[in-house]
């Protein structure tokens, strides 16, 4: 830990506690700016050899505060591909593009790339002498353009494409900064790219406002791991889950995250987990994760409001020993520059930004705290994001609230979707066994 970073806790510490923030509904829009544009070297975790070299895993109930800055300490995963240095390599249509050497997450410039008009954005470079086979793309972006989208498009000299994506940025402005996005993949034509012969690569932009400008920067390679992965994320810790769901799961032997909210748990409100429930389902493999006071993060206005609610969130979930502490669900997917910045302080990993479409990450290049997941509202793209996972050796990070919700699907089209993730050539998995692949990984 830097002495930095201990002085600034020391400080907000000493300054007091401002309270807890009140409380306001989960409502996660349906829609991503992607949705409304269109459609048109790890061994498997159980066999992890030494768990205790993976830095950040914790052995049972974490301590309140972390050892390392999780974001800055895995920021430049994988190999280099590309450092945008000759940005004359690359062409620009439907928008234009240039150097920027003021705004830079890494070495000298970055790219960045504007639209004056609701057309999207399409840099391209060659790569015919690049392999890609077997191989995840990230790139760290910045944009000041809320619910873009942004892919990366391989191209075969056959016309053959792979398609990665991420689907719907959701980084709050003003208080904008710099993230590593690894996405899955969204697309592949029917006849499979041969990616050791290789056209073009794509930067594309996907938008539907009247401008965008977004930086790209440090575009990096990853190998792919030996298998795909699911997770079953759900929220505010509802007792729905604990009535209808969980015999699901124990059924099929599939863990689950749970995001409860700790004032809901302590009001005893209607509808929510007990503690001792909550408690109960760790102990049948469930891992339990701070959610913490369910108002918007980047709402709060001062630093000192940021540290000691993130804070007191986590001491809740510390002091009832749940040991998925370390993992963080930001209400709302509510969050910025400077919330982010004090989230390391107290957890390694977490997000989201969220999709009502695919929306998968690569399980070596992520940013830690900036995950994307998928609104599990709709049973063909649940199942869609499985098989992508599955074909692709990539996450699927499903989310769900409550069945009757218009953001979690039926209770018998969860049950159709766990019986279809059981067919299929995935793992589920929890933070900690992602969180392994992450830090302990490539």
């Amino acid at each position: 830990m830097s002495r930095k970073r201990s002085t600034r806790r020391r400080f907000l510490t000493l300054a007091g506690a401002t309270g807890l923030a009140g409380m306001a509904g989960c409502t996660d829009r349906l829609k991503s700016a992607g949705d409304e544009i269109g459609d048109g070297v790890s061994d498997e975790l159980s066999d992890s050899s030494d768990d205790s070299s993976v830095p950040g895993l914790a052995d049972g109930v974490p301590s309140l505060e972390t050892d390392f800055d999780s974001r800055e300490e895995f920021r430049d995963p994988g190999e280099s591909f590309d450092d945008f240095s000759d940005i004359d390599a690359w062409s620009v249509s439907g928008g234009s593009g240039e150097a920027d050497t003021d705004i830079v997450f890494d070495g000298d410039q970055s790219f960045k790339l504007q639209s004056n008009g609701s057309q999207n954005i399409i840099a391209e470079r060659s790569v015919g002498d690049e392999d890609l086979t077997e191989t995840d793309l990230s790139f760290a972006v910045r944009t000041t353009t809320p619910n873009i989208a942004v892919n990366l498009r391989l191209v075969d000299q056959f016309g053959s494409e792979k398609v990665y994506s991420l689907r719907n940025i959701r980084y709050r402005t003003p208080d904008i900064g710099w993230f590593r996005a690894s996405p899955g993949v969204f697309q592949q034509s029917e006849y499979e790219p041969s990616l050791d012969l290789l056209d073009r690569i794509e930067i594309q932009v996907l938008h539907s406002t009247q401008e965008a400008e977004v930086w790209i920067d440090d575009l990096r390679t990853h190998e792919t791991p030996d298998k795909g992965y699911v997770m079953l994320s759900w929220d505010d810790g509802m007792r729905d889950f604990y009535e209808t769901a969980a015999p699901m799961h124990d059924e099929y032997g599939f863990p689950a995250v749970q995001a409860p909210v700790p004032q809901w748990v302590e009001q005893a409100r209607d509808g929510v987990m007990s503690l001792s429930e909550l408690q109960e389902r760790q102990a049948e493999g469930d891992q339990i994760v701070v959610h913490g006071t369910h108002n918007p993060i980047h709402e709060l206005d001062d630093e000192q409001s940021i540290e000691t609610r993130l804070r007191q969130d986590k001491q809740w979930f510390v002091q009832n020993d749940f040991e998925g502490a370390n993992y963080i669900v930001f209400p709302h997917n509510s969050f910025d520059k400077t919330s982010l910045e004090f989230a390391t302080d107290y957890h390694y990993c977490g997000g989201f930004n969220q999709s009502g479409n695919v929306n998968l990450t690569s399980v070596y290049g992520f940013d830690p705290l900036v995950l994307p997941r998928t609104i599990g509202h709709d049973l063909e793209i649940a199942k869609r994001s499985v098989d992508l996972a599955a074909q692709h050796n990539q996450c699927t990070i499903l989310n769900f609230h409550e069945f009757g919700m218009e953001n979690t699907m039926p209770e018998g089209d969860y049950e159709t979707l766990l019986e279809h993730i059981n067919d299929a050539d995935v793992e589920v998995i929890t933070f900690d066994d992602l969180w392994k692949l992450r830090a302990g990984g490539e």
